[in-house]
């Protein structure tokens, strides 16, 4: 009788642990893994996900604020996460994008700050994305602000991949297996910081160089 219990208390704190590593893989996933209902309960966008972004009329007073400008930048920075979506397959060779949403919102903060100054606003940004990869820079799409007009200025957004943190521990966790194949393709987390390059294209003044 006393062996059965024992059995039983086994068998119960066994189920026990399942749940409770069941519960922490579907955390994480949560918050990893984009979840579009609420801004403040998510902290990435996937593939599966869409773009949200705080109000920019927000940024700092001293900066020119017009709400065109920022109805254009919302729409830049929808066209950079997709473009970087579609570039998973191809370009960048994984299963899944993370895309922090604190990076879009940067991105898009940049945006408005490099465009401040140039006779056309956004509307003459021409965006090009880079993702560093090691010791290499894979192309991940260009973007046109507006598409009907001659670009003024030429954006260098290079992207960096996370490799710190809990991130590398858990990354297995978003792999994608085949029944067909034994090989994985590893999820890619996007890192919060990245590096922006502006070029004036209509004078020959110096590169700008900012660390985000």
């Amino acid at each position: 009788m006393h062996k059965e219990r024992s059995a039983e208390v086994c068998a119960a704190e066994a189920s026990a642990k399942r749940l409770s590593w069941s519960s922490l893989v579907q955390k994480l996933s949560h918050s990893l893994d984009s979840d579009t209902e609420s801004n403040s309960s998510r902290d990435d966008v996937s593939d599966t996900g869409s773009v949200s972004l705080p109000d920019l009329s927000t940024l700092d007073g001293d900066m020119f604020f017009d709400p065109m400008e920022e109805s254009l930048c919302k729409e830049v920075v929808q066209l950079i996460a997709h473009s970087l979506i579609e570039a998973k397959d191809c370009t960048l060779h994984c299963s899944k994008l993370l895309i922090p949403e604190k990076l879009l919102e940067h991105i898009g903060q940049e945006l408005v700050h490099l465009a401040a100054s140039e006779p056309c606003g956004l509307r003459g940004a021409l965006i090009d994305l880079c993702v560093e990869q090691g010791d290499s820079y894979k192309c991940a799409g260009q973007i046109a602000a507006d598409p009907y007009l001659v670009p003024t200025f030429q954006l260098t957004l290079v992207l960096r991949l996370e490799s710190g943190g809990i991130w590398p521990k858990i990354q297995g966790l978003f792999a994608a297996k085949s029944s067909s194949t034994p090989a994985i393709k590893h999820a890619l987390k996007l890192s919060t910081g990245f590096r922006v390059i502006k070029r004036k294209l209509y004078s020959s003044e110096e590169l700008l160089i900012e660390e985000c």
